[in-house]
């Protein structure tokens, strides 16, 4: 899941922070920037949010949806399922449970090390894969279903070429389920309380938040595209649309995750899920 840093650090201005910069970046310098922020993170992120997320557990966002009870991907008894971006891979572990044959695949080998620390814990054993989301390493038609939390698609210059990868690797009549900050949130700074109240980006700069070295090597990248964006990217790679959630704050929810706050999940969305299917035919 995300580590929401995208949009901009939390700070006073509206000048983004010493050592961020918007700017273009390639895939090569996103996935080596990703993976080696997410393998010097994985402590840390688990730590932080290991608890919420549950060893075997399938949560969407941090308003806390849950696919237990939402069946966004619907019957998953019996099915191959691909959860891209798995990062500790609570998801697939939990698929297993429900029934399905998950695969778990990251490319940070720091998160995939949590992902077999968490197996050892639970009991519960999916296959782990190290590998790109550019490139899935899988046949044609290998999966019935795919799916990420926050994963791999903030994180790559080329985000369209993802959605043609899992198309690719999904059978006809497949389901592709994938939750990402929503679009609307760039506009806004990360800050949880009042601060983040007030517009200081344009929604329509896609430029990519970018944290840099002290020799101008990108550390940390994240990508901004709007929700017309992500639907042409699923239509052009083939996907029909089938549903849009935006999943409100719950009552009772008090936690805070980065920039998702109760005082600004009952204004406005954090989390858009994009719910799509490849035609049958």
């Amino acid at each position: 899941m995300t580590d929401d840093r995208a949009g901009s650090a939390t700070y006073a201005d509206h000048a983004d922070p010493p050592g961020v910069l918007r700017r273009p970046v390639t895939d090569a310098e996103s996935r080596r920037a990703n993976r080696g922020w997410w393998d010097a993170d994985a402590d840390d992120y688990q730590a932080e949010h290991g608890a919420f997320l549950g060893d075997v557990e399938f949560v969407w966002c941090p308003e806390g949806l849950r696919e237990a009870d939402v069946r966004l991907l619907g019957d998953v008894a019996g099915r191959r399922v691909l959860e891209v971006g798995a990062g500790a891979a609570a998801a697939a572990r939990w698929l297993a449970t429900a029934g399905a044959r998950p695969v778990a695949l990251d490319l940070s080998a720091g998160m995939l090390r949590h992902a077999t620390a968490a197996a050892d814990r639970s009991g519960v054993r999916v296959p782990l894969v190290q590998a790109d989301a550019l490139a899935l390493p899988f046949a044609d038609a290998a999966f019935d279903t795919a799916c990420t939390a926050f994963g791999a698609i903030p994180f790559v210059a080329d985000s369209a070429a993802v959605m043609r990868e899992v198309y690719r690797v999904l059978r006809p009549g497949g389901r592709w389920v994938f939750s990402v900050t929503h679009p609307m949130r760039w506009v806004f700074l990360d800050d949880p309380g009042q601060g983040g109240l007030t517009a200081v980006h344009s929604y329509f700069d896609r430029s990519p938040y970018v944290e840099q070295d002290a020799s101008g090597a990108a550390t940390y990248v994240e990508q901004h595209r709007t929700l017309g964006d992500r639907i042409r990217e699923l239509v052009g790679a083939g996907f029909r649309l089938v549903d849009l959630v935006e999943p409100e704050w719950p009552e009772g929810h008090e936690g805070i995750w980065g920039q998702w706050s109760p005082l600004r999940g009952r204004l406005f969305p954090g989390t858009a899920i994009f719910v799509a299917e490849k035609p049958a035919d």
